[in-house]
């Protein structure tokens, strides 16, 4: 309804996908992603309100890394050979550092604040390619 309201039709082609299982074969210049991440110690202690909310669109894990694992084993595959992957952590920030020490993320910062969005780009991506399934097999 929202790209219809704002005449976007023949811009934004909306797709229901599993991560990446609804695009199988397709490369993007720019893949940016909101995936649930909440640790399970920030779901233990959130405020009252946000109990109205669906619990599988805010935690994501012990860490909060369940789909962030899947994006980054999974994303270079998806991107063209100048493409970028921006993906937003929030305060699973930290478990990213600490699970991928080796990787040089390139930490976003905002004029009005906010934190936990990182850049890679697709070379990133394959140069780390091998942590990235690591990772991916041990969670």
């Amino acid at each position: 309804m929202n790209i219809e309201n704002h005449g976007l039709s023949e811009q934004v082609i909306p797709i229901q996908s599993d991560v990446f299982s609804g695009v199988i074969a397709q490369k993007y210049d720019l893949i940016v992603s909101n995936p649930p991440y909440v640790d399970q110690e920030d779901i233990d202690s959130l405020p009252a309100e946000f109990t109205h909310e669906p619990e599988m669109g805010l935690g994501c894990g012990e860490d909060g890394l369940d789909i962030v694992r899947v994006i980054l084993a999974e994303s270079a595959l998806h991107l063209n050979d100048d493409g970028v992957l921006i993906c937003e952590v929030g305060n699973s920030q930290y478990h990213v550092e600490v699970l991928y020490p080796e990787v040089d993320f390139t930490w976003l910062t905002f004029e009005r604040g906010g934190h936990g969005v990182f850049m890679l780009n697709k070379a990133q991506l394959e140069q780390h390619a091998e942590t990235f399934l690591a990772a991916l097999k041990t969670a």
